[in-house]
């Protein structure tokens, strides 16, 4: 059996990603909304506003609602993304930045979100 182990780079960058390192992180809708959503904005994002924005496309944005996303998205998704060295965390600021690798996955976040695109 032949296993194919390339990276998948971002185009005009050399940043890359192991093909499971982004099947991974793009295997919850959390997650990859949470990717998706950083996609779209310049800089440093607040915890609150992207789980805000996970709770409205959720439903109903409850305070239980956003509480057990941030809950959730801080102990299970953001390590993950900080290993990955997509995301970089700012622990006093309470915000989220993608990192230039996170590049590798735009061109999945895209087709994942194409009717959000139109």
């Amino acid at each position: 059996m032949n296993t194919d182990i390339t990276n998948v780079e971002a185009a005009g960058t050399n940043a890359g990603l192991p093909s499971d390192t982004v099947f991974e992180l793009l295997l919850e809708d959390r997650r990859r909304y949470a990717l998706y959503y950083l996609s779209r904005k310049v800089g440093a994002v607040s915890l609150d506003e992207l789980v805000a924005r996970i709770a409205h496309r959720e439903g109903t944005p409850t305070r239980d609602r956003r509480e057990a996303i941030r809950l959730e998205f801080h102990h299970n998704h953001l390590r993950k993304l900080i290993e990955a060295d997509v995301l970089k965390y700012d622990a006093d600021a309470e915000t989220v930045e993608r990192k230039p690798a996170a590049r590798a996955l735009d061109s999945y976040l895209e087709l994942a979100f194409v009717d959000d695109l139109r």
